[in-house]
């Protein structure tokens, strides 16, 4: 199997325990008392566009960050640098992450956090609403069109918005209501090889007033600033901060120099 078939076994296989485990009705009555969800999509267009992520690992590169770090030595300054939203692993056995980082990211900022895992059931829209999320992330290729119809409607109804996950042209059909943003991702789920290319090519076949970010392998404020060229509003940015020894400090720098660098591009 490839990365992307075993990752979502796992998943299917995990979710199946919870559920038995911990049924959905307990995730229900926890969301009363769960953070009040925060606007994704405006955020996005109304700060710098670019959703900060906390990640430790991942499949193909393996530890990120080897220090001992959390989300709440991290966020608070990629809030300071002027994200538009944090994004928050929670798959643990790929990615490191846990629904803990993600109540911690949740309460360490005033911005919203995206629960970024491999969503392939409605247990785990509700426990991402549950544990303080603002979006939820849906990624097309795991997904049949009618679970995202579902899924998203499900997310709506909670008070979340839905990022989508495209990969190919093939999939723009998947956008549906409570989609509030396209994410294109560079990097192929199942060979992990990345191809900026992709975004562009995807993008100009979307509705032009959804919001659209780029995600993966995005390394220089030059792809960046060719990217908003293109039509983007932002881009989601993971490794470029976490491989860092100061992720949070890193991310304030590069966000002072692509603010500078895309008000010389717009003179």
């Amino acid at each position: 199997m490839n990365y992307l078939e075993k990752i979502v076994a796992r998943k299917r296989e995990i979710v199946a325990e919870l559920k038995r485990t911990q049924p959905i009705s307990m995730l229900e009555r926890q969301l009363g008392d769960a953070p009040k969800a925060l606007p994704f999509a405006q955020s996005i267009r109304r700060r710098n566009g670019i959703i900060a992520e906390f990640k430790r690992q991942s499949p193909s590169k393996g530890l990120i960050h080897t220090g001992n770090i959390t989300p709440k030595d991290v966020v608070p300054q990629y809030e300071q640098a002027g994200v538009s939203a944090i994004s928050c692993l929670t798959d643990t056995d790929f990615f490191g992450g846990t629904l803990a980082d993600l109540r911690e990211a949740v309460a360490s900022v005033n911005i919203p956090v995206l629960r970024k895992d491999f969503v392939i059931d409605e247990y785990q829209i509700v426990e991402a609403r549950a544990n303080g999320a603002s979006a939820i992330l849906l990624i097309a290729a795991i997904l049949t069109r009618d679970e995202v119809k579902r899924f998203a409607s499900l997310a709506k109804s909670l008070g979340m918005e839905v990022l989508l996950e495209l990969h190919g042209e093939d999939e723009t059909d998947y956008v549906t209501d409570g989609v509030t943003v396209a994410g294109i991702n560079n990097r192929d789920l199942r060979t992990f090889e990345v191809d900026i290319e992709r975004s562009i090519r995807v993008s100009h076949l979307l509705p032009n007033e959804m919001p659209r970010i780029s995600e993966s392998g995005i390394r220089t404020i030059d792809e960046m600033i060719h990217l908003r060229s293109e039509g983007f509003d932002g881009f989601l940015i993971g490794e470029t901060f976490m491989k860092s020894e100061n992720p949070g400090a890193t991310c304030i720098d590069f966000c002072n120099k692509y603010s500078i660098a895309w008000k010389n591009a717009v003179k």
